[in-house]
């Protein structure tokens, strides 16, 4: 099983590890697309005061975010540290990577796959600084970061996948970067978290159940192989799973997971 997740707008700090090596991050095939975004980010961020400002213009960072520019700038050596420490937020909080025993673990390890605008996709052993750069932004030389990261992505997403399941959990702006297409489409499944009285999708918890939803998985050591199969899986641990519309050979399922209380 694959699970793809969103990454964080907030994050960690890098940490005093060593720095990166881009030839160290898993999916290899995405290297060269990696150090393209790399250099141009570096590069735009380490300017003089009015080129900063552009940068925070580009990135869509507040006034009071305007230190993570100088961070950017600093990412080639930064302390790196793994992108399951670095990522934060609802999600993250929920999974609590941290706490999981050592086989829960290493399942993350193998099966955790973490999208970015920066490194296109990370497993969450990886070591990467902190860094701030989202799949929305349009760099003045690269264009959309989405677009960008489609090419390289349509060889080494399959790969990675192999011919398991394919959980995605992402959101909008990060499954542009990536469409399962195919064969792999069918053993694929999105969820949508929506409150059970009103059918009505949530936004916050939305964030937080996934986040349960993948901890619950690893910490039970399930390993569905199919849509159908984690369907099951899902219910057997107690969450209220509909299918709102069953996959094909070439279409990915759809699940609701229905929750009762918002918090």
């Amino acid at each position: 099983m694959l699970v793809l997740l969103p990454p964080s707008e907030g994050k960690a700090s890098s940490g005093r590890g060593a720095p990166l090596k881009l030839e160290s991050l898993s999916l290899p095939g995405l290297t060269a697309a990696r150090e393209a975004v790399l250099g141009e980010l570096v590069e735009l961020c380490a300017g003089d005061p009015d080129q900063n400002e552009k940068a925070r213009e580009v990135l869509g960072l507040s006034e009071g975010l305007r230190g993570e520019v100088a961070k950017n700038a600093g990412l080639r050596t930064a302390g790196a540290r793994p992108a399951g420490e670095i990522y934060t937020g609802v999600l993250y909080d929920a999974l609590d990577l941290a706490s999981l025993d050592p086989a829960a673990k290493k399942r993350a390890r193998r099966s955790l796959l973490v999208f970015s605008g920066l490194w296109g996709a990370v497993r969450v052993s990886d070591r990467i600084p902190s860094y701030r750069c989202s799949m929305g932004v349009r760099l003045p030389g690269l264009g959309a970061l989405g677009a960008h990261w489609r090419t390289p992505m349509a060889s080494a997403l399959p790969e990675a996948a192999g011919d398991g399941l394919v959980l995605d959990l992402r959101s909008a702006a990060y499954a542009a970067a990536w469409k399962p297409k195919g064969e792999i489409a069918g053993r694929t499944a999105t969820v949508r978290v929506l409150h059970a009285p009103t059918r009505k999708v949530v936004s916050h918890f939305n964030k937080a159940t996934k986040g349960r939803i993948v901890r619950s998985l690893l910490a039970a050591g399930t390993a569905p192989a199919s849509p159908a199969e984690l369907v099951e899986a899902l219910r057997d641990l107690g969450y209220e799973v509909e299918v709102a519309a069953a996959g094909t050979d070439r279409k990915a399922w759809a699940l609701d997971v229905l929750v009762t209380e918002i918090h």
